[in-house]
């Protein structure tokens, strides 16, 4: 390759990494997030900017990927506790804030594949991780005991742990951002805590263990082995 293809071919990364940071930059704001908008920030035409990617879900997939932590590190402040309801709890929690502090870039991802279904496979899907993790004490008590019943809770648990359940909150039941993660937080615990009542009914009825008449269900989760669990950052 000579130094005209050299230079050409260095043109296009600085042009194409110039168009990633000013979308990452951009989203970091919360602010509404565009094709256009990123385009002036990175100082090229919008046509550039639609050169280097096709759509706007596809530049912001980009321009996330690494910014979310893998599932357990996010769950790392609750690794030390075997309680499903409580792990759960936190990372709807960590991934309503986390949608939060990033509306923009998440409005117009939902947007654009309500629009266009098929482009559906480039959402991230970072709820599903936190889910799966989140619900690691339950894969022998429920996983292999009922492995529909597993399945449906994480559905169940999807409709919650969700932008979308976030913004129906705020916006079409006038909830402040806080009241509308609380609000999820407490429904993705009721959930969790209906399947582990369920599997202590189960136990009592078939061994006579779990659950006394007329008293609390028994919490399938092994005591905590590891570190008390760590407050979640509200700042």
């Amino acid at each position: 390759m000579d130094t005209t293809d050299t230079g050409r071919s260095n043109q296009k990364k600085r042009t194409r990494t110039a168009i990633i940071e000013a979308a990452r930059d951009l989203i970091g704001t919360g602010a509404e997030v565009t094709m256009p908008a990123i385009a002036r920030a990175a100082l090229v035409s919008d046509a550039t900017a639609y050169r280097y990617f096709p759509d706007l879900p596809s530049l912001i997939s980009e321009a996330l990927a690494g910014v979310w932590p893998a599932p357990a590190d996010a769950l790392r402040p609750v690794q030390g506790s075997r309680d499903p309801v409580e792990r759960v709890a936190f990372a709807c929690e960590f991934l309503l804030r986390g949608v939060l502090a990033r509306q923009g870039a998440v409005r117009a991802m939902i947007s654009a594949t309500i629009t266009r279904p098929e482009a559906a496979s480039g959402r991230p899907g970072i709820r599903f991780g936190l889910i799966d993790e989140a619900l690691v004490p339950l894969q022998g008590a429920l996983g292999e005991a009922d492995p529909a019943a597993f399945a449906q809770l994480k559905r169940d648990l999807a409709v919650v742990v969700s932008a979308e359940a976030l913004f129906s909150l705020t916006d079409l039941c006038g909830l402040a951002p806080d009241e509308a993660v609380a609000s999820a937080v407490s429904t993705a615990r009721t959930l969790t805590e209906a399947a582990v009542r369920a599997i202590g009914q189960g136990r009592n009825h078939l061994t006579g263990t779990g659950r006394e008449p007329n008293g609390p269900p028994e919490r399938v989760a092994a005591p905590d082995t590891g570190p008390g669990v760590e407050p979640f950052p509200h700042d």
